[in-house]
């Protein structure tokens, strides 16, 4: 069942969301009102990863919900910008780190019924530390942390990040998994 749009009304528009009035015809329900958002930029992840089997995290302050937690680098395409290289750019400022290899791993729609909200997470590794982040806005510290930690830290909660649980699980199952089929 596929829905019918009969138009589209903008509501609100910024650099960071558009926010739009969707009339749709939804099978089974008639017509409605839909809210839809739409981003501006397509976003980005990397789970980073050295040759001693840890990730390379930042602990930082989310706004909007008031919480402390451990994320992966992560951000956004700038116009003309390809993904490998907008987290290339992430990692840079967010982290101190430079990567030297970057692997796409997956793609997906981070709430596929209310918005285009698109990430592109990446695998980076063969990092070389040229200095402190630049961006001071993204976190308090950066620390390389063990894997077997990583996975404590998501269980217990740690991890509350969407983009950062979808970017380490996916490394953690399906991404290994394959790799190790490869080899």
């Amino acid at each position: 069942m596929q829905w019918e749009s009969h138009g589209r009304r903008l509501v609100y528009a910024s650099d960071w969301v558009n926010v739009w009035l969707d009339d749709v015809d939804i099978p089974g329900i008639g017509r409605v009102d839909h809210h839809v958002l739409t981003m501006p930029r397509a976003s980005t992840t990397a789970v980073v990863t050295d040759d001693q089997d840890r990730m390379l995290l930042i602990w930082r302050h989310r706004f909007i919900p008031d919480t402390w937690g451990w994320e992966v680098p992560a951000g956004w395409t700038d116009p003309g910008e390809e993904p490998a290289e907008a987290i290339r750019r992430e990692i840079e400022e967010e982290t101190g780190w430079r990567p030297g290899h970057i692997a796409p791993m997956t793609s997906y729609n981070a709430l596929s019924g209310l918005s285009t909200m698109r990430f592109s997470s990446f695998h980076a590794t063969e990092c070389t530390h040229i200095g402190a982040p630049t961006d001071l806005s993204e976190s308090s510290r950066v620390e390389w942390i063990p894997t077997d930690d990583v996975i404590k830290l998501v269980t217990e909660g740690e991890v509350a990040d969407g983009p950062s649980l979808t970017a380490i699980s996916y490394y953690l199952g399906p991404y290994r998994l394959a790799k190790r089929r490869e080899d």
